[in-house]
């Protein structure tokens, strides 16, 4: 016999059980697995992000401390991501130029979280304001592109860029209700903006 669980927008009514299986308290077989994010064991995705966020704060201050530099590390959760600042007086070559250091110790950041967690992680770094600079400015960009594509009805096609470029301007180009796509191979990946 098999054991289906009926459901509505309101309720959720097991169907009828054998005598070989037990219900657990839910209602569900004992034997059933829990629903997403009901499992009283597993942390809900903000708890799991937070907890990426603490590893990758003990990889970068052990990081910071190996490299005799001084910075205050800050931890958040930005939508589906966790994210950790870095703020200190001397920490530019942390950045390097175009930000091209910045965005290897993210991916070092990642894989460290990787390493205790096994699972592949978003985690967004940023050191002494850079990206949220960075951020403003591709807001900035995309606006205008944005605007010469409203005005000429062409698409434009924008200098390469990092994927966290792009994904910057791919979605203030979509809350400004046009479309882009990304073209060409990195390290020379580029934005299209195209006309409605």
């Amino acid at each position: 016999m098999s054991h289906e669980t009926t459901e509505t927008a309101e309720t959720t009514e097991p169907a009828e059980l054998d005598d070989a299986t037990e219900a657990g308290e839910d209602g569900r077989p004992a034997d059933a697995p829990a629903a997403e994010g009901d499992s009283p064991g597993r942390p809900s995705r903000v708890e799991q992000l937070e907890a990426e966020g603490d590893i990758a704060a003990d990889y970068l201050e052990e990081l910071l401390d190996i490299a005799d530099l001084d910075g205050d590390l800050d931890m958040d959760v930005e939508g589906d991501r966790a994210a950790v600042s870095i703020v200190g007086a001397e920490l530019a070559q942390l950045v390097g130029r175009d930000g091209e250091v910045l965005d290897a110790l993210q991916e070092l950041t990642r894989l460290a979280v990787y390493r205790e967690t096994g699972e592949r992680s978003r985690l967004m770094l940023d050191i002494s304001g850079f990206r949220a600079q960075k951020r403003e400015q591709l807001v900035a960009l995309a606006a205008d592109t944005v605007a010469r594509v409203k005005e000429t009805g062409a698409p434009v096609s924008l200098d390469p860029m990092s994927p966290f470029e792009r994904k910057v301007v791919h979605d203030a180009v979509a809350a400004a209700g046009l479309v882009s796509e990304s073209e060409g191979v990195e390290p020379r990946r580029h934005v299209v903006v195209l006309p409605e």
